[in-house]
């Protein structure tokens, strides 16, 4: 089987904002409306390299449920949005973000919404073998008719679903930039009290995506490739955020 990547994680920074709580009934109809009547089993999880609750992969659920901990220490009471940002391209981002987002539905009282912001190598639909035939985000971005639920889908994962990249764009940091791509995150993360959105991010180096995501973001996750990753280019990766909102750095063990 391909189990999930071992991973080593720091995390770093204080934050010390405070917000509401959730309201009890609106966090009971979400997650009654986010139930998946066909749940993935261990094994169709570990074909996707995702985490589960089996002791098979309990080294790299736990690491994930560490890093899902941290955050919520650094986010406070309040659903929170995370980037997920590889350093460069093949660092494991995507993976990165897909389990992180898959350790926030762990939690019976949580859900999550992954959304594939790497319009150049978008990977999420394929990883979690979801059929995107409606569309996703560029498509969104792009057509000012189409609604954002129509670009949701189930990944067979309780509590988790999935926006896709969808339509495969060379350039896209003016759709991340838009009023509309703001609205749609806002929209996303405050209809529900118990929503957390996950970004996976384009990579930091060579392309302004990461950063002009950054802005949507209430926290960054960092992804270095470890062994790949020079401690040079982590550092340039880092110097492109805002410290405040810099969770830490993820060393992600490649296959």
């Amino acid at each position: 089987m391909n189990r999930p990547n071992n991973l080593e994680l720091l995390v770093n920074q204080e934050n010390d904002r405070t917000h509401g709580l959730p309201n009890r009934a609106d966090t009971a109809r979400s997650l009654a409306l986010l139930d998946e009547p066909k749940a993935l089993s261990p094994v169709e999880l570990e074909g996707r390299r995702l985490i589960h609750r089996n002791d098979s992969v309990r080294v790299q659920a736990d690491a994930f449920r560490e890093l899902r901990t941290r955050l919520l220490a650094l986010g406070g009471e309040r659903n929170f949005v995370t980037l997920v940002a590889p350093v460069s391209h093949g660092c494991g981002g995507s993976f990165v973000a897909r389990n992180l987002a898959t350790a926030f539905a762990f939690d019976d009282t949580k859900t999550s919404l992954l959304v594939d912001c790497d319009a150049l190598h978008p990977s999420q639909h394929a990883a979690l073998h979801v059929d995107a035939a409606q569309g996703g985000l560029m498509d969104y971005l792009g057509d000012n008719t189409l609604d954002a639920g129509k670009v949701i889908y189930r990944t067979g994962i309780p509590r988790l679903r999935l926006i896709p990249s969808g339509s495969q764009r060379e350039t896209s940091g003016e759709s991340f930039s838009s009023f509309r791509m703001r609205a749609m995150v806002d929209s996303l993360r405050s209809r529900y009290p118990d929503r957390y959105l996950i970004l996976d991010s384009p990579s930091v180096l060579g392309s302004p995506d990461a950063r002009i995501l950054s802005e949507l973001a209430d926290l960054v996750v960092l992804v270095a490739g470890y062994g790949m990753t020079t401690a040079e280019n982590i550092e340039k990766a880092t110097a492109t955020f805002p410290s405040e909102k810099l969770a830490g750095v993820v060393f992600n063990h490649l296959p």
